[in-house]
């Protein structure tokens, strides 16, 4: 592979690096990759209660707006998810897997990860709790 091509995937992988932590930035953007993570692949999401962090208080009219106009289009136009209106719901996109794998591994490294950023995290005191008992 020559110099230039090198160049070129070096830049395409920064790329894609950046939009998935970009995608990953906002707590209603991780929370729907965390509900489709834990609904089986072919399964909707209802929206907007599986967006929000189930331990803060949300106004769900407030986060549907927040839904609609901004987190959901990112994550379509990432396609990392699809999602309709009517229903309010998401499912997972052509290109979830490059989103998801960051979460499977924060999971899979949830007794690794720092205590600031387990506790109030469900998802990863459940996951470290798992790892104690086994």
């Amino acid at each position: 592979m020559g110099l230039d091509a090198r160049i070129e995937n070096g830049r395409r992988v920064i790329e894609k690096w950046d939009r998935v932590f970009t995608a990953l930035s906002a707590e209603p953007r991780r929370q729907i990759v965390v509900s489709l993570l834990d609904a089986p692949p072919d399964r909707l999401i209802s929206l907007p209660e599986r967006a929000a962090n189930p331990n803060v208080p949300t106004d769900p009219e407030r986060l549907r707006c927040d839904l609609l106009h901004t987190h959901l289009p990112m994550l379509a136009d990432l396609e990392f998810v699809d999602w309709e209106r009517e229903p309010f719901v998401a499912s997972r996109g052509p290109q979830f897997d490059e989103v998801a794998v960051v979460i499977d591994a924060l999971q899979t490294a949830a007794d690794d990860v720092p205590e600031s950023l387990v506790i109030g995290c469900q998802r990863l005191e459940r996951e470290r709790e798992e790892e104690r008992n086994d």
